[in-house]
């Protein structure tokens, strides 16, 4: 994979004399351009590698695939149109699958689509990339030399053009945006949900073990009325159970596409059935169901289906956020925290500190929902109006799709990590969850109901100054005393509604007045 140029020092000492690599001679229409001769792309793509040395980093493969399968697509529709003969649209299918698979027969992907992400804003360059290297695996597999492809000779004996027949009915300013939805559906369908499901059923396994555990609740990062530890799982549960929904939502917006706009939308050079044809091959090929979009001036000149979804995807970053730093708490000590939870020591937390453990894999999942959250600000911007969007195109593309497909590919992977690096062997310390209930002084708002508001709150903060639990000040003040309704209290009416565990059912005891 490319890397950004190092700054050269200048020394005193004498250079090394600097390699020699073979090269071939590649004409487009601004003339020739030497190219390494090894690679499979052409004069446009060398242009752009010239032309943008910004970051050293390609666009994701997701991206390239995504091109495979719609020029694949196009092919198909064209020679369905009779606009395309069988030889020449069969070469393009073939060369696409080749580079689905990685190019694996040609020393993999990423040296023949090195176009930085930083790039022509359309997204141009990388998709005349993708048509010269189609063009030229033809070439190769006719047995022409690379680059035969803007021969007379070699198209009339029936060759593959990279304009004219790989980019039939297209342009940069549908296909780009078209292979930033497909990508993008395509990561949140195949790797996102199912990493998500899985935590699901991880969190939800949980909660149903755990109902039985007892122990505080705590607002404001304050002792409150007691909670089930299966009851707080399942808020984690339901959190990633609606993400799972969210990705659904982000997959609909981005199964309409651009493809069949060409230039600005309205469908120069492509036939009038084109998008409609291009999106049912589409679905075919992947299960998702694409479709055209239903206002092409809308699809190429904003990317509100692409902010739509980097929203989606930033709230269920916010919500593993959540549910990584509340056990991260949860799980603070070993003994001067609070220490509900017993988290897996997965590796020395310290270099100074001895047998110190951290929440190592709490930290990188936040740090995970840090990124999603900044990527959804550039695709945001990168969308924005007299920034992105201007007129009849949008040209920020390129960081959409990389951001975009970033976000996918982190949250899936952090999800995998969190499950099973940390929610598969998470355990409860059943003592210290009941221990702690017992010394809270939040277990007088059950009492509400029995001696008012103002005598429930007296009684907290004599417990406090005197060093004791509410239930034992209770049992010490109480018994015998009138109750609200003017009846002597007892001891057995006293532990009943003290019970921790009928404070956390609806209408139980202490739910009064909320």
């Amino acid at each position: 994979m490319p890397r950004a140029k190092p700054v050269k020092v200048k020394t005193k000492q004498a250079k090394p004399a600097a390699a020699v690599h073979a090269t071939r001679v590649e004409k487009d229409t601004m003339g020739e351009m030497p190219v390494p001769a090894d690679v499979l792309y052409g004069a446009s793509t060398q242009r752009a590698v010239l032309n943008f040395p910004v970051s050293g980093r390609p666009l994701p493969f997701g991206i390239i695939q995504a091109y495979a399968l719609l020029k694949s697509a196009c092919a198909a529709v064209n020679l369905k149109l009779r606009r395309l003969d069988k030889g020449r649209a069969d070469g393009i299918a073939r060369a696409c699958d080749a580079i689905y698979a990685g190019l694996p027969d040609h020393g993999g992907w990423a040296k023949h689509f090195p176009v930085d992400v930083f790039q022509t804003g359309s997204g141009t360059s990388t998709n005349m990339n993708a048509n010269e290297v189609i063009a030229n695996l033809i070439c190769l597999a006719r047995g022409a030399h690379i680059g035969a492809s803007k021969d007379a000779a070699y198209l009339k004996a029936g060759g593959v053009h990279p304009n004219d027949h790989v980019n039939m009915g297209q342009s940069s300013n549908d296909t780009f945006p078209t292979a930033i939805h497909v990508a993008a559906a395509l990561s949140i369908r195949e790797q996102l949900i199912p990493a998500l499901k899985r935590m699901h059923k991880q969190l939800d396994q949980q909660a149903k073990a755990w109902d039985r555990i007892v122990k505080i609740g705590r607002t404001h990062l304050q002792d409150a009325t007691p909670i089930r530890l299966g009851q707080e799982f399942s808020g984690y549960a339901s959190q990633v159970k609606h993400g799972i929904a969210r990705c659904e939502q982000a997959i609909e917006a981005l199964a309409e596409l651009p493809i069949g706009g060409t230039a600005v939308g309205t469908g120069i050079n492509a036939h009038e059935d084109f998008d409609r044809l291009v999106c049912s091959q589409l679905k075919k090929a992947t299960g998702i169901p694409f479709r055209a979009a239903a206002n092409h001036f809308e699809a190429q000149h904003a990317k509100d289906a692409c902010v739509e979804a980097a929203g989606h995807l930033k709230t269920i970053a916010v919500s593993l956020s959540k549910i990584a730093n509340d056990i991260r708490w949860l799980g603070s000590g070993p003994r001067c925290g609070i220490g509900e939870l017993v988290l897996p020591a997965v590796q020395p937390g310290s270099s100074i500190m001895p047998g110190k453990v951290n929440p190592v894999i709490c930290e990188s999942l936040i740090m995970v929902c840090c990124q999603v959250i900044a990527n959804d600000a550039a695709v945001t911007y990168a969308g924005f109006g007299g920034v992105g969007s201007l007129l009849d195109l949008n040209v920020a593309m390129p960081l959409i799709a990389e951001r975009l497909l970033e976000s996918s590919t982190l949250l899936t992977n952090a999800s995998v990590m969190f499950t099973d690096n940390l929610l598969a062997n998470l355990r409860p310390d059943e003592a210290r969850c009941a221990g702690l209930i017992e010394s809270s002084l939040a277990m007088c708002t059950s009492l509400v109901p029995v001696i008012g508001y103002d005598k429930s709150a007296g009684l907290a903060k004599q417990a406090f100054k005197e060093g004791k639990t509410v239930r034992q000040l209770a049992l010490e003040t109480l018994v015998g005393t009138p109750d609200l309704a003017g009846k002597a209290m007892t001891r057995d009416a006293l532990a009943a509604a003290l019970d921790p565990w009928s404070m956390t059912l609806p209408g139980g005891e202490g739910s009064a007045g909320g």
